[in-house]
């Protein structure tokens, strides 16, 4: 899939929630989102064959905190479900060093050839990173209005993560391991 695939796909569904949540308010909103996150969900699997492990975890929480925000008429459960992702993301990653496992390595491993020492800190930094998220949302949701919310999310939490990203450079060219080179067969 190209980049620009992807980059729709990812970002389409938050492009489409915050349109409907100014038209029409965190409702009508919220219901958007879900339908979006769906479709995307789907078109990644028809282009792909495979959807990565964050996109449905996202996609499950969208849908099941996206439904009780519609079901009890409540916007509280779309507004604590990024807080509720992000720690379970960093709890995840927390744990899973803890136990000198590392998930970033089976995520990431192979688009990333790092030592085990840079995927231990990649993992921590990702970690630390989520229980920020995690944080920051709970701050803007409970002490501004609705739409400064969405408008975080939409305008805050993408361009946060995708410059904590381009960060881990330095930690991913230092840390790299050159990839061993295919042997080739026995030579005449």
């Amino acid at each position: 899939m190209n980049q620009f695939a992807r980059l729709a796909i990812e970002a389409g569904p938050l492009a489409a929630f915050f349109v409907a949540n100014s038209q029409a308010g965190i409702m009508t909103g919220t219901a958007v989102f879900m339908v979006a996150i769906t479709i995307a969900v789907a078109v990644s699997w028809r282009l792909e064959r495979r959807i990565p492990i964050m996109p449905v975890v996202g996609a499950g929480f969208v849908l099941l905190f996206g439904g009780l925000t519609l079901w009890l008429q409540d916007d509280l459960f779309i507004k604590i479900k990024p807080t509720l992702v992000n720690l379970l993301f960093a709890a995840v990653l927390f744990v899973a060093h803890a136990m000198r496992r590392n998930v970033m390595k089976r995520l990431l491993g192979t688009v990333l050839n790092l030592s085990d020492e840079g995927w231990r800190t990649l993992s921590i930094r990702w970690a630390w990173f989520f229980l920020v998220l995690a944080v920051l949302n709970e701050a803007v949701w409970r002490n501004f209005p609705t739409d400064i919310w969405v408008n975080f999310k939409v305008f805050g939490i993408m361009p946060l993560t995708l410059l904590f990203s381009a960060f881990q450079a330095p930690l991913i060219m230092r840390h790299q391991v050159p990839e061993e080179p295919a042997e080739s067969g026995p030579t005449a």
